[in-house]
């Protein structure tokens, strides 16, 4: 693979890949689909990245696209994706234009991810580094089954959406490697890694009761800016 350090990118255009092409199994059906608040999640992901980039390609299940569940308002593209996570994010990098300099790639299932935090990993990403990543600091003791207690203080939880420099994330995904982080296949490709602030919030719906507590944070954020 080509070593990728990470540049200056002041300029070009800002492209999002977000997946959606799971199935959902944990979930019990295609959770990206389900509504939240009145709004499907992934058009809740989907409507951020619009708002933060120059273009949103989609990616869903192959059998998804021509359906009306592909019609996701604020999409430039929408592209089958592939037998693994790692196929469906190359599959998206491959519709996005050759003159993009950042690359953002955001899981669906994460719904309430914010302006700010997408500003914070573009801002990362434009400052010289190969990748970007938003991390929350990890409050539950954690016990390792070798034994012991891990140093939870020298842990974070990794989130999306993570940033990349164009040509770093591309030249991590030309060897068909597989990861369910992108940052980590930039990062064995030489390319460094910036933490950025994520968000509590942000969490990623993987069960019927993380769509719940998305669904509550919602209430709780559009009854508070309206007081």
């Amino acid at each position: 693979m080509e070593s990728v350090t990470g540049t200056s990118t002041e300029a070009g255009e800002v492209w999002c890949v977000v997946v959606a092409a799971g199935s959902g199994r944990r979930y019990g059906g295609a959770k990206q689909f389900d509504s939240l608040g009145g709004v499907r999640v992934i058009d809740r992901s989907v409507s951020v990245a619009a708002a933060n980039c120059d273009g949103v390609v989609v990616v869903v299940a192959p059998d998804v696209v021509g359906t009306r569940d592909a019609e996701v308002p604020g999409a430039d593209a929408v592209v089958a994706g592939g037998a693994t996570r790692s196929g469906s994010v190359r599959n998206g990098l491959a519709a996005v234009p050759g003159d993009a300099t950042v690359i953002l790639i955001h899981d669906a299932a994460r719904p309430l991810a914010t302006e700010g935090l997408y500003r914070r990993v573009i801002a990362a990403v434009r400052s010289g580094a190969a990748a970007a990543v938003p991390v929350v600091p990890v409050v539950d003791t954690i016990r390792s089954l070798a034994g012991g207690v891990v140093d939870r203080d020298q842990l974070r939880a990794i989130q999306t959406p993570q940033g990349f420099e164009a040509s770093a994330i591309r030249a991590a995904h030309t060897a068909d490697a597989e990861a369910t982080d992108d940052a980590t296949l930039v990062e064995a490709a030489g390319g460094t890694v910036a933490l950025v602030d994520g968000e509590p919030r942000n969490l990623k719906i993987t069960g019927p009761q993380d769509r719940a507590v998305a669904e509550a944070l919602r209430e709780f954020d559009e009854g508070d800016s309206t007081t």
